[in-house]
């Protein structure tokens, strides 16, 4: 009688074997099948089972090394669970193959299923990912056709972009550049103008002087540089910056509003300033950290001397509380996205300590930072240690 089909595999069995001389595949194969037979009884014996279509063929992976063989035996099954281990255990009692002696251990059952449900999910992620990407619904096109008629309102006051709105509203926005106006258009401010460069206009100037005036200007030194100008030629009331190191034509609907809400009279953003300005004095010193290396307590100089040479080449980080506990360990790639939502008190990382990593590490709040080496001349902040494994041996 032939042998029937075989029914969907639920497990496969992977047994690692190896054997003290030269086999070939038929001799492992002929060893599972004849010193297996009769272990189980009549029902489990792996001739019947495969004949019924409940195991199905056994694989035979090997290789040759030095006069001895080794290699992977593949067992599919169709059993449940405990009976597919029973016939994994029978596997782990032949003791030979061929002429030679041989020992075989069960390295795993993988379940079938599991695999192809992970695919099942995978795949159906991807489908639905596609799905939203693709659709869009009627709220979705109805912001899309409102974003396109306020960008095509954009009108030219004097020889500069400005919102439809400007010449007969009381209050404006003055803005940087084109960019900026349309992206206040889009989110439904029409008294925008921009001044196209670091001079102001003459239109302009006299514009903040007939009218409310709110200055809405980049997170960067630019900003920081039309702003003085502003001051310098017109009457600004309120002055509102977007976030450190992002520009007006990059933000969404939600940081412009929030943003304008923030803004601040002009004489106490003047004297925000100053006193900002006057702290960074106080609070920074020019220093070559490497003439000068930090002291620190014993103690600690060992705890963080042996975090080092343990971080040694693995590019990790580890976060610590004042009481020098681990908080996290985490690729140095994510030390600024961690520190962004971690609240650490010293950083030991295995990598090279910067300017930047100083600068950002002090607004975050962490006020040690052990590396294995600086890189260029750094300012530290008063009352922050910057050490090195050279400053801790």
């Amino acid at each position: 009688m032939g042998k029937l089909a075989q029914a969907t595999s639920k497990y496969t069995i992977f047994a690692k074997f190896d054997a003290d001389g030269t086999v070939e595949k038929p001799d492992v194969i002929g060893a599972v099948f004849g010193q297996t037979e009769g272990l189980l009884g009549q029902e489990l014996d792996l001739r019947e089972l495969q004949r019924t279509g409940r195991i199905g063929r056994i694989d035979v992976e090997m290789t040759s090394r030095s006069g001895k063989v080794s290699g992977v035996i593949t067992i599919p099954s169709s059993l449940d669970g405990s009976e597919t281990a029973l016939i994994a255990a029978c596997c782990e009692t032949i003791e030979r193959v061929g002429p030679c002696n041989a020992s075989v251990v069960v390295e795993k059952i993988e379940d079938v299923r599991a695999s192809k449900r992970k695919y099942v999910i995978d795949r159906a992620k991807e489908l639905l990912g596609n799905l939203l990407d693709t659709g869009m619904e009627a709220q979705e096109i109805s912001e899309q056709i409102k974003e396109a008629v306020r960008s095509g309102e954009i009108t030219d006051y004097e020889g500069m972009p400005a919102g439809p709105n400007i010449a007969n509203s009381d209050a404006i926005v003055v803005v940087e550049g084109r960019a900026d106006v349309i992206n206040l258009l889009r989110s439904g401010i029409k008294n925008a103008i921009a001044i196209e460069g670091t001079s102001v206009p003459e239109a302009v100037a006299k514009l903040t002087k007939e009218k409310i005036t709110t200055v809405f200007l980049d997170g960067d030194r630019g900003g920081d540089l039309i702003l003085k100008e502003l001051l310098a030629v017109g009457e600004i009331d309120f002055v509102s910056r977007a976030p450190r190191g992002k520009e007006v034509e990059e933000l969404t609907k939600k940081e412009i509003y929030k943003a304008l809400r923030e803004q601040v009279p002009t004489d106490q953003y003047k004297q925000e300033a100053n006193g900002s300005q006057s702290r960074t004095e106080a609070e920074q010193r020019p220093l070559d950290i490497r003439a000068a290396p930090a002291r620190i307590d014993s103690e600690i100089s060992e705890k963080l001397k042996a975090l080092l040479n343990e971080l040694t080449g693995t590019r990790a980080a580890y976060f610590m509380d004042p009481n020098m506990g681990i908080l996290g360990k985490v690729p140095v790639k994510e030390m600024f996205n961690t520190m962004k939502e971690l609240r650490a008190d010293t950083l030991v990382f295995d990598g090279e300590v910067d300017q930047k990593l100083v600068t950002f590490s002090w607004q975050r709040g962490v006020r040690c930072i052990a590396g294995m080496r600086y890189r260029g001349r750094i300012q530290v902040p008063e009352g922050m240690q910057v050490l090195t494994i050279e400053n801790l041996t």
